[in-house]
């Protein structure tokens, strides 16, 4: 019986074109447990579980230097020179951007910067937040000596007149300098009389999990927000359209780790931004005229701030490609020829998620073309047919190599098995053309022009 099973006009009315060039991966593992699995066949036994997993093994070993599986996403850099990598992204084989014509303009990797994480240090360098604070009364409010942007609720504070690792329960500013609500319910102060008064004493702060403190890329402080019982979001009298989706809140009423998650206008009327929503309820009482901190989670490097903000070399009037500097022959000595362009520079931070651009990069249109593994999702399990004799002797030398008592000659076998056609799978897919050899050959003779 025939694979095709649709008539040619079903074919060309639909939307499936070329398919018939690939087998899926389901197709694949049903195939494999008919002809190989079975009485007196050279795997007597397995779960489907096995092959399903031994294919899908091979299926992303395949895809990363056999198979086609490079793809490509288009977005338009910002100003904030950084894109995003894509979600079934595993690694990159180029970038680089689009001029007018459509043509493809390589950038180049900077392999000397990154953006390292960025803990915020003291005047001593020590990765803590020193501050001076006067405490009055039963020590739960204190009253730091200036402005402290990065003490945030949730903190620990250390010091003369407190219990040590006493949680900093609220926030707020003050004739130009914080004053903080100590958790005195949590960890009682060692103040024993009620009009104690500690004066310009030093306090150490530091996260509540232990982890460093990063310098935050950017804040928001807000007043005048009314807070309601188990209500997700903050209503403002006004509309604040400058705090970022992402950010996180801080303050008392709010548990750590809360996020902006959206904003929108109160329904009540008002513009877009006088109600913000949140990913956790509050557990405060209606109560107007809160001072709220919004903090962004990322950090922002020195490293990172200096490499997007300087304007490389290669954009300077004497570029690489005028006549100042053709004729002095032996001059640029030292010149490093990787760094010998005007396309750009780019690299990956992996933990962040990122790619990172200079900043000549700014407005074009950025072309990533990266590796996938094959698995991202259920239209992309799919092997083409130059490749399906391949993922059989994969599969069954994954499931004879981790089987005891299999003869170690017929392993070996199958492991040759594999080799021979996946370089033989390797050879097809690279769709060499006698034609388009012969046209490059044709100019070989030609004299290159410099």
């Amino acid at each position: 019986m025939g694979l095709l099973t649709q008539t040619e006009r079903q074919y060309y009315k639909g939307s499936n074109h070329g398919d018939y060039q690939f087998v899926s991966l389901d197709d694949i593992i049903n195939q494999f447990t008919i002809v190989y699995v079975g009485e007196d066949k050279i795997i007597s036994k397995a779960k489907r579980t096995d092959i399903a997993f031994h294919a899908q093994r091979a299926m992303q070993e395949l895809s990363f230097d056999t198979f086609k599986s490079c793809k490509s996403q288009e977005v338009e850099i910002s100003s904030s020179l950084t894109m995003i990598l894509p979600q079934d992204y595993i690694n990159y084989t180029k970038i680089s951007w689009v001029d007018t014509a459509g043509i493809k303009h390589l950038l180049y990797p900077a392999s000397k910067t990154s953006n390292p994480t960025n803990p915020w240090q003291n005047s001593d360098k020590d990765f803590e937040i020193t501050a001076v604070g006067t405490i009055t009364g039963q020590g739960d409010t204190m009253t730091l000596d200036d402005q402290y942007n990065n003490i945030l609720v949730g903190m620990r504070v250390y010091g003369i007149g407190i219990r040590p690792g006493t949680l900093v329960k609220a926030s707020e500013l003050s004739g130009g300098a914080t004053v903080l609500t100590l958790d005195t319910a949590l960890d009682l102060t060692g103040i024993a009389a009620a009009n104690v008064t500690v004066t310009s004493a030093e306090y150490t702060f530091i996260s509540n999990d232990g982890s460093l403190i990063n310098t935050p890329d950017g804040q928001v402080f807000k007043e005048l927000a009314e807070l309601k019982l188990d209500k997700a979001y903050i209503d403002f009298a006004t509309a604040h359209t400058d705090i970022p989706v992402g950010y996180l809140v801080s303050h008392e009423y709010f548990p750590v780790g809360t996020v902006v998650t959206g904003i929108t206008a109160d329904p009540s009327g008002g513009d877009i931004g006088t109600r913000i929503y949140v990913s956790n309820p509050s557990t405060g009482t209606t109560a107007a005229s809160q001072e709220i901190t919004f903090t962004s989670p990322n950090s922002s490097s020195d490293t990172w701030s200096n490499y997007k903000s300087t304007t490389p070399s290669e954009n300077s009037s004497d570029g690489y490609i005028d006549d100042t500097y053709w004729p002095m022959e032996g001059e640029r000595y030292g010149l490093d020829s990787q760094y010998a362009q005007v396309n750009g520079s780019f690299y990956v931070d992996k933990q962040s998620g990122k790619i990172h651009f200079s900043s000549n990069v700014s407005g074009k249109t950025i072309v990533l073309d990266y590796i996938s593994d094959g698995l991202g999702t259920d239209e992309e399990m799919q092997v083409h047919k130059f490749a399906e004799e391949a993922m059989y002797k994969w599969i069954a030398y994954g499931i004879l190599s981790s089987r005891i008592n299999t003869p170690e000659y017929i392993v070996n076998r199958f492991k040759k098995e594999k080799f021979a056609e996946t370089r033989k799978a390797k050879l097809r897919l690279s769709n060499i053309k006698l034609e388009e050899i012969t046209q490059v050959l044709r100019g070989k003779s030609k004299q290159i022009k410099h």
